[in-house]
């Protein structure tokens, strides 16, 4: 019974806040506002290339700011507002009304009297936003006046970071309120106006004369501006003038999405269980895909890296360790969408502030459930992961969002073309877009990514893969003296074609010892029966002297069968394969010093064996292979050249990795 006055006032205040929301939302919806604003004002309120600026606005107008970030924000939706606003209840209120709007505040104010309110800590919080790429609103004559006069606070803030002070004047059809600072009470249906001037730039000055002088220039600049504002009549020359009607971003890229996902989630557990029991998805696990947490979140700051299999866990795997190494305190959350993926991440990476849970599946309930629960600070995806509804949340929650890596495929590209408005709101929402190529980073621009930064292929900057040198030692010397030929990563399909290839180099090299490497290890067995009844690594069977193919159906021991072979096969590649093909990472074998041969599908990895060019090698039959397998088990010096020529565009960009765990780092902050 205690509790209920404390519940009851919080549902009054839930109505309150709605209420009041809900009637500044319509009033200045159908405002039809006039802008007239400076062209240096125009670039800093909407943060182009980088810039920011304090803008400030006397307290009146308080209730007619959402609409200035109504116009700035859909010009730059990775810009990012933050409103200083008083301790106080009220101050609270305002807050709680505006931040749907993703208006953040930073509560705190001056000392009074000798107490302090949060000055110190607000100050601080401003100087970082600033830093790193954001807008600080201030009303410098707030919380209490005196009216239109402004008091220290926002050129020192200025001052101290080395921004512009943009001057605000604001008025509309509305009323006066009998408060100390005559606000004003917008009324719906009306028009308004709104003046940027151009922006102050003060000097670093410390004298209490010259603090006082640069808030008298402050004070005049922001009067200036609002008279103006209550003239619209009067045109100002070299201003630039607009009328529009204004509303908030829309927060979600697609609300057809959002309401197919929302509309097919009921089905999706049965979906997840059936996967189960097709060894997809882990029992004990499958609820994390419903956005249920199965590990709690450690206490302080938390960076959320989401890889989908595991080409993109390996290609993130330096920055993981990069973020953890740099940040002591930092937790780095883990995310994939396969089985496959979260085990190799068990077997490549355990440290104690690595968490690992499994992707929710695009439904926005069960996005905010996971984000509810872990609150990430920034987050990371990887190459073509773009989920319109989970990077919505993620904006809504103003959580800045990076993307690795970035791959967009000529198809994809085409796929997105179709839809057009949704992926341009989605790639808006970026922090910023580090993509693969020049290709994929232009087929991202025409799309409609603004925050696009010059990188490269991770794959090409990752360390070698790892091996077990005692296993390594073991099985080289059961393999003494056979030469090796690896087709490593096959496909459903593709081991029907290279039957032929086993048994024409065998004819021509009878110790001869294939070793095929399955993609997925689940295929072992049938693969084995494929080539009758082959030893399998995954039953602990070693090949005898006349068998002719060894499948390795394991997982995480590429970097093992790489060095055992000179010469490589990449799958997933020729024409046979079921599922379309694509190709695999070419970079991991080229940097243990293996001669390449691909089948003709690789447009998942297009620009990397472009980059790659003659050394490797491109076939389109199983013949074709034999014969390049043939070439280079007899022309050791061929095998060579081909492998170090390959081996030295693979480990050209090794700098990648830490330039973007700065960025990611960076982030943090913003």
């Amino acid at each position: 019974m205690a509790r209920l006055p404390h519940s009851a006032g919080s549902f009054v205040r839930k109505i309150l806040v709605s209420t009041i929301r809900g009637y500044l939302g319509l009033t200045l919806r159908t405002t039809r506002w006039t802008f007239s604003i400076d062209p240096e004002a125009r670039d800093v309120l909407t943060c182009q290339d980088g810039r920011t600026a304090v803008v400030a606005f006397w307290h009146e107008v308080l209730p007619l700011t959402p609409a200035l970030w109504w116009w700035a924000e859909p010009q730059n939706p990775a810009m990012r507002l933050h409103v200083l606003i008083s301790r106080n209840r009220d101050g609270r209120l305002i807050a709680d009304i505006v931040g749907k709007w993703r208006i953040w505040s930073i509560a705190g104010s001056s000392d009074t009297r000798g107490k302090n309110k949060g000055g110190a800590a607000a100050l601080r919080r401003m100087r970082a936003r600033l830093r790193h790429g954001g807008i600080v609103a201030i009303t410098p004559d707030g919380p209490r006046g005196p009216r239109r006069q402004a008091q220290q606070g926002a050129t020192a803030l200025a001052a101290l970071v080395r921004k512009p002070i943009v001057p605000v004047g604001a008025t509309c059809r509305g009323i006066r309120l009998n408060s100390w600072d005559k606000m004003i009470l917008p009324l719906p249906f009306g028009r308004g106006h709104f003046v940027c001037g151009a922006p102050l730039i003060l000097p670093r000055e410390k004298e209490a004369q010259a603090e006082h002088s640069a808030d008298r220039l402050l004070a005049e600049a922001i009067t200036k501006v609002t008279l103006e504002a209550e003239r619209p009549w009067v045109d100002r020359p070299g201003r630039q003038k607009e009328k529009v009607w204004l509303a908030p971003l829309s927060l979600q890229p697609s609300r057809v999405w959002s309401w197919v996902a929302t509309g097919l989630a009921p089905a999706l557990p049965f979906l997840l269980r059936w996967r189960q029991t097709r060894g997809k998805e882990l029992p004990d696990r499958v609820r994390e895909k419903m956005g249920f947490a199965s590990q709690g979140r450690p206490a302080g700051s938390l960076v959320w890296f989401h890889a989908a299999s595991v080409g993109e866990l390996v290609s993130i795997l330096p920055l993981v360790q990069l973020c953890l190494e740099k940040k002591p305190a930092l937790t780095v959350l883990v995310t994939t969408g396969t089985v496959t993926a979260a085990r190799l991440l068990q077997q490549r990476l355990t440290h104690p502030r690595l968490i690992h849970q499994f992707v929710p599946l695009d439904v926005p309930r069960w996005g905010q459930r996971f984000l509810a629960h872990w609150r990430p600070q920034a987050v990371v995806f990887t190459e073509s992961e773009l989920w319109p509804n989970l990077i919505g949340l993620c904006h809504r929650q103003n959580v800045p969002v990076a993307l690795v890596n970035g791959r967009m495929s000529e198809r994809s590209f085409k796929n997105w073309g179709k839809l057009r408005p949704v992926a341009r709101r989605m790639l808006e929402r970026f922090a910023w877009i580090a993509a693969r190529s020049e290709e994929d980073a232009e087929h991202f621009r025409q799309l409609g990514a603004r925050s696009l930064t010059k990188a490269g292929d991770l794959k090409t900057a990752a360390p070698p893969l790892p091996v077990d040198e005692t296993e390594l030692l073991a099985v080289q010397h059961q393999l003494t003296g056979r030469p090796v030929f690896l087709a490593a990563s096959t496909h459903e399909g593709e081991e029907d074609a290279l039957r032929q290839t086993v048994q024409t180099l065998r004819a021509r090299f009878p110790s001869l010892l294939t070793i095929i490497v399955p993609r997925h290890p689940e295929r072992g067995a049938t693969v084995s029966a494929l080539f009758c009844g082959a030893p399998r690594r995954a039953l602990g069977q070693v090949p005898a002297p006349t068998d002719a193919v060894w499948v390795c159906d394991t997982l995480g021991e590429l970097g093992l069968f790489y060095r055992l072979a000179g010469i490589v096969f990449i799958g997933n590649s020729l024409t046979e394969v079921r599922t379309g093909g694509g190709g695999h990472n070419p970079f991991e074998p080229a940097r243990l010093d293996c001669a390449l041969a691909t089948g003709p599908r690789v447009q998942n990895f297009q620009e990397a064996f472009a980059v790659l060019g003659q050394s490797v090698t491109t076939v389109h039959t199983a013949a074709e292979l034999a014969d390049w397998a043939t070439s280079m088990l007899n022309d050791p010096e061929c095998r060579q050249a081909c492998a170090a020529q390959a081996q030295a565009v693979a480990t050209a960009n090794m700098a990648l990795p830490e330039q973007l765990t700065d960025k990611i780092l960076a982030l943090l902050s913003s």
